[in-house]
């Protein structure tokens, strides 16, 4: 009752604003976004989930490139959503009513150490708008790390897996029926381009795979196998290599976490799994595109070498490498600057040469590999730390999972190896792709940090 007036001041305030704004039309909503504020602010880790399940669909409200971060001028759901979190995280710290303690992560040191050498190397970046952009990009993950480890406590990982996995498995529908009319083309979903695309769903097939095996039932189980195969039709049609490595090394993994289960599937469901690839073979060659059958025939002439003629995008690739080499040769303490890369490597005659149409713009293309642009833009130190993040998070898992196991809790220890795996598959893809400030890669890196917490502490209890 104390806070029934200034909720209707605030109320009225809103509604008057919308009125003397350009969208009067809005007006009606202010009661329903109050309501809801008021919800998040019980709640904020539903908001955290909102913005995680809209990942995939940022294509349909930003013309800019979701997966890596950038955002249009305006205003998204997303946008909406993170700044409200913001504002909810540091006034529930303010009053108190979440402990600091919360924000306890082993990541911290080196991601501080990270950010040092970062900010050092943007000082001296001879692109300071650039370098500024680019943190701008790096500021959404790192609000998004700190979020996931504030509220941590709050999330519900299985929860988690079942948004993800069922927000991308959707875009997946719609990719497949976009390519069903045009099967030469390659899947992008909602984003805009078939690699982005496949980041998403590497990361969300480990998560798939966890639902389908943790299922208590076999309805269950069967429900959450459809999705699990919309994701791999999906990934088929994106038409993406670097997917499929990291597809397969990934299963590889998970194969030997499971490898009791699966002696016991062969033995005893020796005709199911007959049936299964039965169909599933003659199946795989109808979802792939032409055009993905030979880029992968490319990939064995690689024994005698790269050649621009038979495959561009490897020969560009290579180009990458040689440039970032030289900047890192030429600014090995603090790097060229961060986001620097695509106008070094316009500098080069690389550029013209891969340049498709002729278009300015394509003079300016990304090292197509974080780590690379990493040691190129921040330099040496900088670039060491960033990986040293990565395997760090990695090692969480290993960690957690392990002392699940001991504990006879394969419940939390299912929860561990997969999210781990996920995380493995989201760092191997950042060696094809430009993406350090990848939305499900801080925050991927919250939950590893929090896995690992939760297993410290557990161990802490059991010590006499």
């Amino acid at each position: 009752m104390v806070l029934t007036l200034p909720l209707a001041l605030l109320l009225g305030l809103a509604c008057l604003l919308l009125l003397a704004s350009p969208w009067p039309y809005l007006a009606p909503l202010a009661f329903p976004a109050l309501a809801a504020l008021a919800v998040l602010y019980r709640k904020p880790v539903w908001g955290l989930l909102v913005m995680l399940a809209l990942v995939p669909f940022e294509g349909l409200f930003s013309a800019a490139d979701a997966a890596g971060g950038s955002s249009s001028a305006g205003f998204t759901l997303n946008k909406l959503l993170g700044l409200a979190l913001i504002a909810i995280a540091a006034l529930q710290l303010l009053l108190r009513q979440l402990p600091v303690r919360r924000l306890r992560s082993n990541l911290w040191p080196l991601l501080l150490a990270f950010l040092a050498f970062y900010m050092t190397s943007l000082a001296f970046s001879s692109h300071l708008g650039l370098s500024l952009q680019q943190l701008r990009q790096l500021a959404v993950g790192l609000v998004l790390f700190s979020l996931t480890v504030l509220f941590g406590r709050d999330l519900d990982l299985p929860a988690l897996a079942r948004v993800l996995v069922l927000s991308v498995a959707s875009t997946c529908v719609v990719a497949l029926l976009s390519t069903s009319t045009q099967p030469a083309s390659r899947a992008i979903g909602l984003l805009a381009d078939p690699n982005y695309f496949a980041l998403l769903i590497s990361v969300a097939l480990p998560l798939a795979l966890l639902l389908v095996v943790r299922a208590p039932r076999w309805p269950q189980r069967l429900f959450w196998l459809a999705p699990l195969l919309l994701l791999l039709a999906g990934l088929g049609r994106t038409g993406s290599r670097s997917g499929l490595l990291v597809v397969l090394l990934t299963v590889a993994i998970a194969a030997w976490h499971y490898r009791e289960h699966l002696k016991y599937l062969v033995i005893r469901r020796l005709g199911w799994v007959i049936l299964a690839g039965a169909i599933a073979v003659p199946l795989a060659p109808a979802l792939l595109p032409d055009s993905f059958i030979q880029r992968l025939e490319v990939l064995a002439s690689l024994k005698s070498g790269v050649k621009a003629y038979a495959d561009t995008s490897l020969a560009r690739r290579s180009a990458y490498v040689v440039v970032g080499s030289q900047i890192i040769a030429e600014h090995p303490l603090l790097g060229s600057g961060p986001g620097t890369f695509p106008l070094e490597f316009a500098k080069t005659g690389y550029a013209i040469a891969f340049s498709i149409r002729g278009l300015p713009v394509e003079l300016y293309r990304e090292a197509h590999n974080t780590y690379l642009g990493m040691f190129s833009e921040v330099g040496v130190p900088g670039g060491l730390l960033f990986v040293g993040l990565i395997l760090l998070s990695l090692r969480n898992c290993q960690v957690a999972r392990r002392h699940w196991l001991s504990r006879g809790d394969p419940e939390r220890a299912a929860l561990a190896a997969h999210f781990g795996l996920s995380c493995l598959a989201l760092s191997c893809f950042l060696f094809f792709l430009s993406v350090p400030s990848h939305k499900y890669l801080w925050v991927m890196l919250g939950i590893t940090s929090f896995l690992r917490l939760q297993a410290d502490d557990d161990a802490a209890g059991e010590r006499p």
